[in-house]
């Protein structure tokens, strides 16, 4: 048995959680989920899928204009939209009941946010406790109470901190950790700020880097005792000390252009990024320095060039789409013995998109035509075990955009969106 499947075995080797619609373990509380790596805690799913797919429990048809994709916390989904200036003019947060797909508030955030690939929000908002912290793509920055979506404080990343919005609108989702949101106005006075998540005031602002904001989302890493920050801007990957803000270091290995989307990994004290339009991967080693971190550089590739789907550490291995080769790639992670880097291991050919993992295998979600496949992915090869199409595409789509809202897995539930659609699927076995 490959590494990746041992992995994968032991992912999938627990006890089946049972069935209470408010379980903490089960909950999605923010972008890629509880950990940030796109790996789901659910098991107990459907490990074949009938011939047309997992049986659909309901569709939302007015979730607005955007990308954004889910936090789902007991029976809430939690998401964003917009509708334009003949509709409203307005970007909003919206919850829904997971149970019945009805609509439970939205709230407005911010005015309507117009792009030619797709306008309104990208971001996915980020639930702590009772309290929900959205982004809109013009920089509007709110904490929401998540009973009844009623404002708590509000702030702007143009207007507040000096920063610029980035060609295709603010995507970052926000990172709470401990008292603080993390975020990435970008710019001269500083690339991230903590603030105080009760009041939105700031606590410090990493001045040291000021490169421009771009799409991707911090995550937390832990080296040698010593907290950090992680994020790819517009032409670095750095590393920002959790408790004063201070750039602990920044690299730049692989070359950044046009937009940084993909969100960093952090395993066994390596850094693994990625970006598209050719730019490639690079993974960092990192390792205690005084009061500091240093980062070195394991290799600089093309391996994988992940555009916007985003990668998953299952294991050993990092899978995912790549340009290079448009096909799923398996890479192992730590592997350096060649100058450049590993190769990918296998490759499994499906469109292009976004995945989530759970219970042993991806569920990868094309974004051209909305097909979805579930596949068990290894180094040797990859098991398909279903796929299904939307049953609706979004008619008024912009012809440059796609099916660009990522999945999401939580309470037996697969969750998935093109544009005003929103769709509920029954993965649970039974």
């Amino acid at each position: 048995m490959s590494p990746i499947q041992l992995a994968v075995l032991a992912l999938s080797l627990v006890a089946p959680a049972p069935k209470v619609s408010d379980l903490p373990g089960l909950d999605w509380p923010q972008w890629r989920g509880p950990n940030r790596d796109g790996i789901s805690k659910e098991t107990g799913l459907l490990k074949t899928w009938p011939k047309d797919g997992p049986k659909l429990l309901w569709t939302f048809e007015d979730t607005g204009i955007g990308f954004s994709s889910f936090s789902v916390v007991g029976n809430r989904l939690y998401t964003m939209g917009a509708q334009d200036p003949d509709n409203g003019d307005k970007e909003f947060v919206l919850a829904t009941d997971t149970n019945t797909g009805k609509e439970v508030w939205r709230t407005t955030i911010g005015p309507f946010y117009q792009n030619s690939y797709g306008s309104g929000p990208r971001s996915t908002p980020t639930i702590d406790g009772d309290k929900l912290y959205a982004l809109g793509a013009k920089g509007d920055l709110v904490c929401l109470t998540t009973v009844d979506g009623s404002k708590v404080w509000s702030k702007n990343l143009v207007s507040d901190f000096g920063g610029g919005v980035p060609n295709w609108g603010y995507s970052e989702s926000v990172l709470i950790d401990g008292d603080k949101l993390i975020v990435t106005p970008g710019g001269n006075k500083g690339a991230m700020v903590a603030l105080d998540k009760k009041t939105g005031d700031q606590i410090w602002r990493c001045e040291d880097a000021k490169d421009g904001a771009n799409y991707s989302s911090v995550i937390i890493a832990e080296v040698g005792g010593i907290r950090h920050y992680v994020q790819q801007t517009s032409q670095h990957v750095i590393g920002v000390r959790a408790s004063d803000g201070k750039l602990l270091w920044q690299r730049a290995d692989i070359s950044y252009r046009t937009a940084v989307i993909p969100t960093p990994i952090f395993f066994k004290d390596h850094v693994f990024v990625t970006s598209g339009y050719n730019a490639g991967c690079s993974l960092i080693k990192l390792s205690k320095d005084g009061d500091g971190v240093k980062a070195e550089k394991i290799y600089a590739n093309k391996s994988i060039v992940n555009h916007h789907g985003g990668v998953i550490r299952v294991g050993e291995y990092v899978c995912g789409h790549s340009d290079a080769g448009g096909a799923w790639m398996c890479l192992e992670f730590m592997k350096s013995d060649k100058a450049d880097g590993p190769e990918p291991a296998s490759k499994f050919k499906f469109d292009k998109g976004s995945a989530v993992f759970a219970d042993g295998a991806l569920y990868c979600f094309g974004q051209g035509k909305g097909e979805v496949v579930k596949v068990s992915p290894s180094p040797d090869e990859w098991k398909e075990e279903g796929r299904f199409t939307l049953p609706k595409r979004e008619p008024t789509r912009s012809k440059a955009g796609s099916v660009w809202a990522h999945p999401v897995i939580a309470h037996g539930k697969l969750f998935l969106r093109d544009q005003y659609y929103l769709f509920c699927y029954d993965v649970a076995a039974k």
